[in-house]
């Protein structure tokens, strides 16, 4: 067992004899628990013509084990007064659920039986119908839904052709088409093992007993002695100044930018993440000020940091034009306002406004046990340190003005991607 001083001493951390790390937080606050796991991988642990499959599993983990039938594990949980859900990113894939609190050992058997035995009622019919809903939701979330494809194009741009973060979590449907039976089976015999999981447990429980269930559900599953290792995320070269336009059923014309930021661990990512607050968060930001309410040339603008866990983290951001501006007055004044702050820095109030933001984002966290169970078990997965979720507002708190203005270097535009969409004339879907 681990844990270290303050806040951070109430997690219960321990592995299981075959790798699974479980890690206990009592909250009183409500009588809820709430139950995450991640599975350390994702689209980035896909090889090439097998992308896809880590979300693919995503919803094939809602089609029933030997003990759950297809579709009961959502229908179990809901006539208790649950709920569930998971997602698929780059780096990991998790499923949560959140019940009262004396049932918290029926979530733990049902997450038990699906990782040993998923394969029991994963079939050629599963597959297929699920392969199905994975083509749905892209062309819903993806295809039919303006701008919908951005951060498809904005990852290809900012990542070379074969690394890992270059292709979509949705994957290619032209390789969910040629995957076979076997293939999807492999994928979860590699990857889907209590040695590659983090089982995080929050709220009103009594951790002997969650510990007790832990070990009675999921110590029986064998660990995976072979693991594969995750794949080499360096950047070779920094990225070059790149653009793109595309023509399509779109309202109005909009400009995306993405930049390189350091991974998830970095000392200066924090630094970064303040630095997208004071440019693009609410009415008051340097961006909306300037392009929305002075200039006029935008109808709405942002930029956010997607962290990622090795090679580099990006900033994305986006900026819709206002009819009768021009494109070029836009990405100007974008440009702009990301060189002032790398020159100026920020002001104190500035500095105080970000902050104030973020300790209020991560302090509504540690109050809700569905979010601080994902932030535990994210801090646990890809920084090793369960801890740091307890500890975000210390961590940006101790940001200063001169590292944001520092980190604002990154907003360099020859190191920028730059996506425009423009109208091909066609009504919007």
């Amino acid at each position: 067992m681990t844990a270290s001083g303050g806040p951070a001493a109430q997690l219960r951390d321990q592995r299981l004899a075959n790798g699974l790390r479980l890690i206990t937080y009592v909250d009183r606050t409500t009588p809820v628990a709430a139950v995450n796991i991640w599975y350390h991988v994702g689209s980035k642990d896909e090889r090439p013509g097998r992308t896809g499959f880590a979300h693919l599993f995503e919803h094939l983990m809602f089609q029933g084990s030997e003990n759950v039938t297809k579709a009961e594990h959502l229908s179990l949980l809901e006539s208790i007064g649950g709920s569930a859900n998971a997602t698929t990113w780059l780096d990991r894939t998790n499923y949560f659920a959140v019940v009262p609190a004396e049932w918290v050992e029926l979530v733990l058997w049902m997450e038990a039986d699906r990782l040993r035995t998923l394969l029991v009622g994963l079939d050629q019919e599963n597959l297929d119908n699920q392969r199905d809903v994975v083509k749905n939701e892209k062309r819903s979330s993806y295809d039919n839904q303006p701008y919908g494809g951005a951060y498809i194009e904005l990852f290809a741009m900012a990542f070379p052709k074969g690394h890992p973060y270059h292709h979509p979590t949705i994957g290619s449907m032209e390789d969910l088409d040629a995957a076979s039976l076997h293939d999807v089976r492999e994928f979860f015999s590699t990857w889907y093992a209590p040695n590659n999981a983090v089982l995080t447990v929050v709220g009103d429980i009594d951790e002997d007993a969650v510990h007790a269930a832990v070990e009675r559900w999921f110590g029986p599953i064998a660990a995976n002695p072979a693991l594969p290792a995750h794949p080499d995320l360096e950047l070779k070269a920094p990225l070059v100044a790149t653009r793109r336009t595309i023509r399509d059923r779109v309202p109005d014309p909009r400009l995306h930018v993405a930049f390189r930021l350091p991974p998830i661990g970095d000392p200066s990512l924090p630094a970064a993440e303040v630095a997208c607050q004071i440019l693009a968060s609410g009415r008051g930001s340097r961006l909306h000020r300037r392009l929305v309410r002075e200039e006029q040339v935008a109808q709405d603008v942002s930029l956010d940091v997607l962290a990622f866990a090795g090679g580099a983290s990006l900033a994305v951001g986006a900026a819709t034009l206002r009819p009768g501006a021009s494109p070029e007055q836009l990405e100007r004044c974008y440009g702009e306002e990301l060189a002032r702050l790398a020159a100026e820095g920020p002001t104190a109030v500035e500095m105080e406004r970000a902050l104030a933001l973020i300790e209020s984002e991560e302090m509504a966290k540690l109050g809700d046990p569905e979010e601080l169970a994902d932030e535990i078990g994210g801090c646990a997965t890809l920084l090793n340190d369960p801890g740091r979720a307890l500890r975000e507002v210390e961590v940006y708190r101790a940001v200063t003005a001169e590292e944001v203005r520092e980190a604002a270097k990154a907003f360099d535009p020859a190191r920028r991607a730059t996506l425009w969409y423009e109208p091909d004339g066609a009504p919007s879907a």
